[in-house]
């Protein structure tokens, strides 16, 4: 199997392979990661579809997608999916299963970072509500399409490092709000959704993984002022350098931080990639000490935890899976 490294992009990582009857769902494609990832899926030969929030912005935003679909024979469709109210959540899940068209993978890829304090429609802190228990809901429900052999990529965050989840107070009822921390424990829970979600479906032949894309330019830091990501970056670097010597912090295109969401799902081994946490098109190491630059905490792929954030999960939600 070829090696892929930071620097791979999405069509590297896809050259030479046809996707063609391949059917998948990615969140989020409006913009960024999203886009990216159903693009160069289409291009490939796949059907996709795309979930959006909002669907008359998502039409424009998409037509290069609608593009490559028609290149190179593949197909896109939009459905639409708010994680911050769970109604529209099951809307969506049940539309898709009422269709009953299996997908041979799902990419749970839309995000908010580092948001105001708010709440979501059903009440959940916003960054927890949205990242984790939007997708845990969508995810669950429709689970029976995925087919065997299939993969759930789930997009966690170097910002696990952060913050582990906390199950006594995820909304921030009694704990002061920090968007960062917040932010953390949601990316915590993405990659301990993979977890569990691993354990309970292999069995069945599908795997699942949570990925680090790495830092790109996207609308995700669209609560951050210039001096906030300024900061933020070196922060990034102050503690790489003391920790390990690295090289300043470089963004990725956006075909590059895509592309490990791609070699999870179509390319990677399962079997390799199962239950873990991956990064730069590869599975992660373990990483120690302060910094946020490579490797996952322990707390984020343990699995005791992730099997008690599900236990959480479904009492928040109010829906046993």
């Amino acid at each position: 199997m070829t090696a892929f490294d930071v620097a791979s992009t999405t069509d590297d990582v896809l050259a030479g392979r046809d996707l063609s009857g391949r059917r998948f769902m990615v969140t989020g494609v409006s913009a960024g990661l999203g886009l990216e990832t159903a693009r160069a899926l289409v291009a490939h030969g796949a059907n996709v579809v795309g979930a959006v929030r909002d669907r008359a912005r998502a039409e424009n935003a998409t037509a290069g997608v609608r593009e490559a679909a028609a290149q190179g024979r593949g197909s896109f469709e939009l459905v639409t999916l708010d994680l911050a109210s769970l109604a529209s959540v099951r809307a969506a899940a049940d539309a898709l299963v009422s269709d009953g068209r299996p997908f041979d993978g799902v990419i749970a890829n839309a995000a908010v970072m580092a948001t105001p304090f708010g709440r979501t429609a059903d009440g959940f802190e916003m960054q927890f509500g949205t990242n984790h228990l939007g997708h845990f809901v969508l995810v669950n429900r429709i689970a029976r399409l995925i087919k065997r052999g299939g993969r759930l990529v789930v997009l966690s965050s170097a910002a696990h490092r952060f913050s582990d989840v906390d199950l006594v107070d995820p909304n921030f009822n009694d704990t002061p709000y920090d968007p960062w921390v917040a932010y953390g424990r949601a990316k915590t829970a993405n990659a301990l959704f993979a977890v569990e979600f691993d354990r309970r479906f292999k069995d069945r032949g599908i795997r699942a993984a949570a990925v680090h894309p790495g830092g790109a330019e996207t609308e995700l830091k669209r609560h951050m002022t210039q001096a906030d990501m300024d900061a933020l970056i070196a922060r990034i670097n102050t503690v790489a350098k003391a920790e390990t010597g690295a090289p300043a912090f470089k963004l990725k295109s956006i075909p590059q931080a895509a592309a490990t969401s791609v070699w999870v799902v179509v390319v990677a081994d399962g079997d390799a990639v199962g239950g873990r946490y991956c990064e730069d098109c590869a599975v992660a190491p373990l990483a120690h000490g302060d910094g946020v630059r490579k490797g996952v905490r322990e707390y984020a792929i343990d699995a005791a935890s992730a099997q008690a954030l599900w236990t959480k999960s479904e009492e928040l939600v109010g829906e046993r899976f």
